[in-house]
């Protein structure tokens, strides 16, 4: 049976949302297989649009160097600064067609930005943190990695566990800026 919403952090969501951050420091303890595993796991388990699945992933842990450096060297340099001490990087693609017809699929990149979230949230009950970035060299990874062209390449993502503390209250638009009812920018009444 769910929680009441008022026994959770004196916050309306669930505690493991709540604590989700990124970090820009990491653990070198690297992630157990069975770690990982849950992490995509999690990730795949995510919804989608006719369940495609169009979700795709492209990882390297720091214990394989070679192909841990090739994924760090398509970061932009100011994410290479911070994310060199993560002990897992990759990023993420969502496929561009759906596959039962070949018709386009506007979602697929939705769904893999929702599945990269799912595994963020995983990783928050493991002790882990996903730190999701845009900077990176899109055009680079794809060529390094064949990432066929029928796959929209979505985010970058370091996994590890935080070496760095939880910075305090992160300060987040109120819903009423976020959510509208009957027409844009018109606040829902429950968010007010």
């Amino acid at each position: 049976m769910p929680r009441p919403l008022s026994e959770i952090n004196n916050n309306p969501v669930h505690d493991l949302i709540h604590e989700r951050w990124s970090p820009r420091a990491f653990s070198e303890t690297e992630p157990s297989p069975d770690a990982l595993r849950a992490l995509f796991e999690a990730a795949n388990s995510s919804a989608s649009c006719f369940n495609e699945q169009p979700w795709r992933f492209v990882v390297a842990r720091k214990s394989n160097r070679e192909q841990w450096e090739r994924i760090l060297g398509i970061l932009a340099e100011k994410n290479q600064q911070w994310a060199k001490s993560a002990p897992v990087l990759g990023f993420s693609a969502g496929k561009k067609t759906f596959t039962h017809n070949n018709s386009p699929n506007r979602f697929g990149i939705h769904d893999a930005g929702m599945a990269l979230s799912t595994m963020m949230i995983e990783a928050v009950a493991l002790g882990l943190r996903v730190h999701g970035m845009g900077g990176f060299d899109t055009a680079k990874a794809r060529e390094i990695f064949h990432v066929p062209e029928d796959f929209e390449i979505g985010a970058a993502f370091a996994i590890g566990y935080p070496a760095e503390p939880r910075p305090p209250e992160r300060k987040r638009n109120p819903i009423s800026r976020v959510v509208f009812e009957s027409d844009w920018e018109k606040p829902a009444g429950f968010a007010l």
